[in-house]
């Protein structure tokens, strides 16, 4: 997802013609060629990621009309937060013309894609895609100043990053356990792929689609009935942390039979995650009011035989789910729970247990740069967010074969957490000198 590249070209050396270094007085400056309809629409953008040009002045009627004002400017917020200010146009190919190749550089990294224009409507940009937005690395950057900014975060923050097995890079609080959002699928994987290497389960083996959960994912939308393949359900459920993906394997597994995997792999606390909620039964909770919930925690809770029935048998809308998030963080106690040391431990048993083919499942939407590609022999990812809660993890594998792991935990229950920054900060661990 994020790439790097420092071979950048300044704004002013499009226009500029150097001047020779001469004793003698050199003879008079060329004129300045005036700018492209490109060149000067893609120095807009740079305004508009910045939040210095509207888009109204900038884009045609037809692009407007499908993706709103108010999403452009989200995009630049979002952008800029994770990389600093868009400082300049590093690439425009070619410059004249209606369609270019585009990269625009960051304080802290690269977007790549591509512009085009309407001449019937005054050259407005009638396309803007970014295939790629890639951290740069930061000069000089250290552990000792990523961990600084670590522990700026409001909330509170656990990390950890170091080969397993050995001592850590970075650590903060690698003890403390915290809300892991979609992370925890991480446990539901591991429990299927030590079934499949004992020879108790096959990934071909088919599962019958009878749970239906909320997004994110896709298979919320499919017939109820329909035949799935185990690996297709850890695919979708580690990929695109697909809900419903995830609550079926629940069911085809069991909800002790992950329990017993979180003991086995030296979870310390795993009644902190009994009962196992489902992803489905997280939003149900989620969707009970303040006086219901009353400061219970996801076990008590569901202790209570009116909120079990409740849980089980209860469809809200998924308008009414959204709007239980809507309104910031909510009952961070209703969740998920692991820490630094916990996720560390069970990728080492993993290694141990799990059928090789756990590992090409978490490779497929590594979320890694360019720059850590060049520097990784192997990437496998899981992530997890609600409002108030982030958990990134990564298994690392570097070219001598030695694993590491990343984890960062971030849960705040008195504000939304800002996930683009969390996920600048990782980027830049990821390539960091070892």
């Amino acid at each position: 997802m994020l790439r790097a590249s420092l071979a950048v070209i300044a704004v002013s050396s499009l226009w500029l013609t150097p001047a020779a270094a001469q004793e003698a007085a050199p003879p008079p400056a060329p004129a300045l060629a005036a700018k492209t309809a490109l060149e000067t629409r893609a120095e807009e953008v740079v305004a508009l990621l910045n939040g210095k040009a509207e888009p109204a002045d900038i884009f045609s009627a037809r692009f407007r009309a499908a993706i709103p004002d108010a999403q452009l400017k989200a995009l630049g917020t979002s952008l800029t937060a994770q990389f600093g200010p868009a400082v300049e146009v590093s690439l425009l190919d070619p410059r004249q013309g209606t369609r270019a190749a585009l990269e625009i550089r960051f304080e802290r990294g690269v977007a790549k894609g591509g512009i085009a224009l309407d001449p019937a409507e005054g050259n407005r940009i009638s396309e803007l895609r970014f295939t790629s937005v890639d951290a740069l690395s930061v000069a000089g950057d250290t552990p000792q100043a990523i961990a600084a900014e670590l522990a700026q975060l409001p909330g509170t923050v656990n990390a950890w990053f170091g080969p397993l097995g050995g001592a850590p890079v970075i650590a903060r609080q690698p003890d403390r356990p915290l809300a892991l959002g979609s992370a925890f699928k991480l446990y539901v994987l591991a429990a299927l792929a030590e079934d499949v290497k004992a020879g108790r389960r096959q990934w071909s083996d088919v599962a019958v689609l009878t749970e239906k959960s909320y997004p994110s994912g896709q298979l919320q939308n499919w017939p109820e009935g329909s035949p799935v393949t185990l690996h297709t359900l850890a695919s979708l459920m580690i990929a695109i942390s697909d809900n419903t993906a995830t609550d079926q394997l629940i069911a085809t597994l069991g909800k002790d039979r992950i329990l017993k995997l979180m003991k086995d792999s030296g979870h310390t606390d795993p009644t902190a995650n009994d009962p196992f909620l489902t992803t489905r039964q997280l939003f149900v909770l989620k969707t009970l009011t303040a006086e219901e919930i009353a400061g219970r925690n996801a076990r008590a809770l569901m202790q209570d035989p009116a909120i079990q029935s409740f849980a089980a048998l209860a469809h809200p809308s998924l308008d009414a789910v959204n709007a239980a998030f809507s309104g910031g963080p909510k009952a961070l106690d209703i969740e998920w729970f692991a820490s630094p040391a916990d996720l560390a431990r069970l990728f080492a048993h993993m290694r141990k247990t799990a059928d090789p083919e756990a590992f090409d499942i978490l490779a497929i939407n590594a979320q890694v740069s360019g720059a850590a590609k060049e520097q990784w022999g192997y990437a496998g990812f899981k992530g997890g967010s609600e409002p108030g809660v982030i958990n990134l993890t990564w298994l690392l594998t570097d070219k001598t074969g030695r694993d590491w792991v990343l984890t960062l935990g971030w849960n705040n229950a008195a504000a939304a957490v800002d996930d683009g920054k969390f996920l600048a900060l990782a980027q830049r661990i990821l390539v960091l000198p070892r």
